[in-house]
Order: structure tokens, then sequence, then C-alpha cells
């Protein structure tokens, strides 16, 4: 008897499951039911003569690309490190060659000097992309094997460009935020700073000065 009593209770149990999970499916499925998912609307084709007019002027170069222009010329560069939030500030001295390639559409900028008693080398090239209507920046030298790249706005307000990217720290292998803050103090000096990211704060850990010649 006490057998019959439990595999009948089993059975119950069993029943009322069974039918938990089919009135949950049954309400699983109105509601599925009554969702109305929206088809997305298909982007309208250009014509021959629309598609060549929008080529036409993002290939071609604009006033951003006439005041990367008017950087064209020899710098000579003051550069300020810190490895750290108030840290002992390390000098360092480059020049820098500008100049714009490829018809006018983008600058390139070749640095050397010493840095810790090394001789340094690096390039860099700026973009302004007439589509997204922003800037991108890309730096490497023999310091290292990597490549940065950051992108943002110029402000006319502040006659200035931030841009933000990420760098891999070769301390831990890992990518941290940086920012850079690129002022045209006046048509022979350029200021460019670097904020890196150091135990989740942010810090100035570069300032350049750089005076045209």
């Amino acid at each position: 008897m006490k057998n019959f009593c439990i595999t009948l209770s089993m059975l119950a149990l069993c029943f009322v499951s069974c039918k938990k999970e089919v009135k949950t499916e049954t309400e699983t499925s109105k509601v599925a039911d009554s969702i109305k998912t929206e088809e997305p609307i298909a982007e309208q084709p250009l014509d021959s003569a629309a598609q060549m007019k929008a080529w036409t002027e993002y290939a071609t170069p604009g006033n951003p690309h006439k005041m990367m222009a008017d950087e064209t010329g020899t710098w000579n560069c003051d550069m300020t490190f810190w490895s750290e939030a108030n840290g002992k500030p390390e000098k360092a001295t480059s020049t820098a060659n500008i100049k714009m390639i490829l018809g006018g559409r983008y600058q390139e900028a070749n640095y050397q000097g010493k840095m810790m008693g090394q001789p340094f080398e690096g390039k860099s090239t700026l973009a302004y992309n007439n589509a997204s209507k922003e800037y991108t920046s890309t730096f490497i030298d023999n310091m290292g094997t990597g490549m940065m790249v950051a992108t943002g706005k110029y402000d006319d307000k502040t006659k200035s460009m931030e841009l933000k990217g990420e760098m891999v720290s070769p301390l831990n292998g890992k990518k941290t935020p940086y920012r850079e803050v690129y002022t045209i103090v006046d048509a022979t000096t350029r200021k460019m700073e670097m904020f890196d990211t150091k135990n989740g704060a942010e810090y100035k850990s570069m300032e350049i000065i750089m005076k045209k010649k």
C-alpha cells in the first residue's frame, strides 16, 4: 500500500509538471506570435551619376586637408615624458619632417632624434575621412613592434583635435586606452599631449612642443 501511494504521488507530480510545461510553452508561443518582427528596410541603390558624385566627394581633398598641408616643413620637437602621475619628467628632442602624400590626401611625418640615450625614429600618418567627418592617426617607431591608431574630431573653437585609441602594454599584453590632444597654438607652434591610463586612472604621459624651422 505504501509503495502504491508513493507511485500515485509520483504520477500526480509528473502530471502537474507536464501540465505546467505545456502551459508555459503555450504562453511562450503566444508571446512570440504577438511580437511582430520588422523587416529591414532595403537601402535604395544610387544611380550611376549619384555614385560617381559620392566617390568624387569622398576622394577630393578639402579644407581639413589644406589645414594639414599648412604643416609641411621641418619642426623641432621638445619632448617631455612621465612614467606615472606626478612622476619625474624625462626630456628628449627630435626633428619632424612633415609632408603631404598621395595627392594631398594624407599627411606623413618622419621623426628622428634621441630617446633614453638611444637613437629614435618614428613615422606618423594623419587622415581626414570625408565620409565619416573624422581624423585618424597612426604611429610606429623603432622602440616597439606595435602600431598606435586613434580617431577623433577637430574643434575649431579650441583649435585642437582630440583623438582616442588603444595600445597594447608590453608589460602585460593587455589593451589600455589612450587619448591625444593636438593643439594649433599659432602658425609656427604646435602642442601634442598624450594621456595614458594606469591603475584605472588617466594621467599625462607625454607633451611635445613643436616649433617650425
